[in-house]
C-alpha cells in the first residue's frame, strides 16, 4: 500500500520533494491523466513505445556492444568529445596529489561543468586550441573543462585544479563570456544566469560548513560523502540528497516552502508540486564516477529517476509516443513554468521508466545490471538526439523552451 501524500506546505512535504519518489508519484499522476485522456496539452500513443524501446536498443548496441559495461550517463562523457581524452590529462596533471585532493579536484570539476551545462542555443560553438569546433553540450564541457583546467577558476597559481570558492563569488559575466568565446556572432544562451549561478555558488560553499567544510571548498562535498558510506558503500540517494541540501540554495527564483528554496519544483494545476531535480540528478550520475574513483561501492542507482530535458522528452514527442493536443504545444516557446513544459517533463520521466523496463525485459538485464543511469546514456539521450537531427536542421528539439540557463 501507497504512503499517503505529505500535508501541503508542511514540513513533510518539503522532505518528500527533495525524493525520487516524489519526482516518480507526482510524475506518474500527471501519466495517469494522460492515460485517461484529462491532460490539456498531450495525448499518449503507447502504441508507439516499442518502436522508441527498439531506438534506444539500437543506438545503445552501436556505441556499447556489450551492454553490461554501459557507462553512466554523467559529464564525464563529454569530457572526451572530438577524440581527446581530456580526463587523462586532467589524472597525469593530479597523479601526485592524495585521493582526497583528487577527488575534491574531481568533484569541482563536474560540478562547475554541470551547473553551466543548460541548454547552449543553436548558434554557439567552442574552438578548441586544436582549432576543434564543439557546439551544446559537448562545447560547453570542452570549454568548461578548459577553463579549468588552465587554473580559471583558482585563485592559487601553484594550484590550479581547482574551484576556489572566492573566485566563484567574484565571477562577472564578462569574464564567462571570454572563457566560453562569447560574443554578438557567438551567443551563449542564459550567459548571465550561468555567471550569477556560478556567483552564488560560490557564496553558498562559504556559508555552509557542514557540507563544504573549514576552510570552505566546494570539493569538500566529497569529502562529506566519503564519511556518509558505510563499509566502503553508499545509496545513490545520499548523494542526491547532498546535492540537494547542501546546493538547494545555489537556484534562483524558484518557488519556496518555509523558507527553502525547492530547487527544480513546479505547479500544476491537476497534482500539486511536481519535483524533476533534473541537474541535480544528472550531477548526482556525475559524481557517481569520482566517488567510485576513490574506491566507494554505490548502490540503488535505479531509485534515481530519469532525466527531464529536452533531448529524453524530444524523443518521446519526435516518436509519436507524445502527441501535442493543440499548435501552442510546438508552435509557441514555452516558460520553464508553464503548465506545457510541467506535463512534457512529467510524461517524460514516467516513460523513461517504462522504456527502461521494456529494455530490460528484452535484453534479460536487472534493473542492477542495467540501471538509469547507464539506460540514459546508451540510451535515450542519444535516441533523441538522433531522431532530433533527422527530422530538423540542426537538431533542435521539437518543443521549445525559454531558457535561462539553470534548468535545461
Amino acid at each position: 500500500m501507497a504512503e499517503p501524500a505529505p500535508v501541503a506546505g508542511s514540513a513533510a512535504e518539503l522532505e518528500y520533494l527533495r525524493t525520487p519518489r516524489a519526482i516518480r508519484e507526482r510524475c506518474g499522476a500527471l501519466f495517469a491523466l494522460a492515460q485517461d485522456g484529462k491532460l490539456e496539452h498531450f495525448a499518449l500513443d503507447e502504441s508507439k513505445l516499442e518502436a522508441v524501446v527498439e531506438r534506444v536498443l539500437a543506438v545503445t548496441r552501436e556505441h556499447y556492444p556489450d551492454l553490461r559495461t554501459i557507462p553512466y550517463h554523467g559529464r564525464f562523457r563529454h569530457f572526451g568529445a572530438g577524440g581527446v581524452d581530456r580526463l587523462a590529462q586532467l589524472d597525469a596533471a593530479m597523479s601526485r596529489l592524495s585521493r582526497e585532493e583528487q577527488l575534491m579536484t574531481r568533484f569541482e570539476l563536474v560540478i562547475t561543468s554541470v551547473l553551466l551545462d543548460a541548454g547552449a542555443g543553436a548558434d554557439w560553438v567552442y574552438r578548441d586550441l586544436s582549432g576543434k569546433t564543439f557546439s551544446r553540450s559537448e562545447g560547453l564541457a570542452v570549454a568548461s573543462f578548459d577553463w579549468f583546467f588552465s587554473g580559471g577558476l583558482s585563485l592559487e597559481p601553484k594550484a590550479p585544479y581547482r574551484a576556489d570558492a572566492t573566485k566563484l563569488e567574484r565571477l562577472s559575466g564578462a569574464e564567462l563570456a571570454r572563457a566560453f568565446q562569447v560574443g554578438t556572432d557567438n551567443p551563449l544562451v542564459g550567459l548571465d544566469g550561468r555567471a550569477r549561478l556560478l556567483r552564488v555558488l560560490g557564496r553558498v560553499v562559504n556559508e555552509h560548513p557542514a557540507y563544504f567544510g573549514s576552510p570552505p571548498r566546494l570539493g569538500a562535498l566529497g569529502l562529506h560523502l566519503l564519511g556518509e558510506a558505510e563499509r566502503g558503500e553508499l545509496e545513490a540517494t545520499r548523494v542526491l540528497s547532498a546535492v540537494l541540501l547542501g546546493l538547494g540554495e545555489i537556484w534562483p527564483g524558484r518557488e519556496t516552502l518555509l523558507g527553502q528554496n525547492l530547487g527544480d519544483v513546479f505547479p500544476h494545476p491537476a497534482v500539486g508540486r511536481v519535483p524533476f531535480h533534473k541537474l541535480s540528478q544528472w550531477l548526482t550520475y556525475s559524481l557517481c564516477e569520482p566517488l567510485e574513483a576513490a574506491g566507494i561501492t554505490l548502490r540503488g542507482l535505479s531509485e534515481l529517476t530519469g532525466l527531464a530535458e529536452y533531448r529524453n522528452g524530444g524523443l518521446f514527442i519526435d516518436a509519436g509516443v507524445l502527441v501535442p493536443k493543440h499548435a501552442r504545444v510546438l508552435g509557441d516557446v514555452h516558460a520553464v513554468d508553464s503548465e506545457i513544459v510541467v506535463e512534457w517533463r512529467a510524461l517524460t520521466v514516467a516513460l523513461l521508466d517504462r522504456t527502461a523496463e521494456r529494455l530490460r525485459d528484452r535484453v534479460g538485464l536487472s534493473p542492477e545490471e542495467l540501471p538509469l543511469a547507464r539506460v540514459l546514456e546508451g540510451g535515450t539521450w542519444r535516441a533523441g538526439r538522433v531522431l532530433a537531427n533527422e527530422k530538423r536542421p540542426g537538431g533542435v528539439p521539437p518543443l521549445r523552451v525559454q531558457s535561462h540557463g539553470t534548468v535545461f
